[in-house]
């Protein structure tokens, strides 16, 4: 079974605190990352949101804060309402100048393994390159 974690990193033409106001404004949040009905970036803070798999079906997130390092790191568990297993998603901001590099590191992913093909690796994979690649990169690109 396969435990390394899923790393995926950008290098967005955006400032950190910019960055770090995208992935922790629920406003914000909602033009480029999913619906949630509310938001704060706070340890034990749990929110959930509902996400569409390869087939049209609905898949509810439920999730946790465990890290806050403001415009450093955002840290919090990830699991799916009525299947097993349980994950964590961090997200990391190194400052460059103007630029910031995003980590987002998901652990934890083998223990969806026997769900279905919507959470196998490469689902998560594509995922998350879009989500940092195209969504957030062009949201914080193009308010900075």
């Amino acid at each position: 079974m396969e435990t390394q974690p899923l790393i995926v990193e950008r290098t967005l033409n955006a400032p950190v605190a910019r960055v770090w106001q995208a992935l922790t404004d629920n406003e914000q949040m909602k033009k480029w990352y999913f619906q949630l009905e509310s938001f704060e970036p706070k340890v034990g803070f749990e929110f959930s949101f509902t996400g569409q798999g390869s087939k049209g079906e609905k898949f509810r997130h439920i999730c946790r804060i465990t890290a806050v390092e403001p415009e450093r790191k955002l840290s919090y568990t990830w699991a799916y309402d009525g299947y097993p297993g349980e994950s964590e998603v961090s997200f990391e901001l190194f400052e460059a100048a103007d630029q910031t590099l995003v980590r987002i590191t998901h652990t934890g992913i083998e223990s969806f393994a026997d769900n279905g093909p919507d959470f196998a690796v490469t689902s998560f994979t594509q995922g998350w390159n879009h989500i940092l690649g195209i969504s957030l990169k062009e949201f914080v690109e193009k308010a900075a």
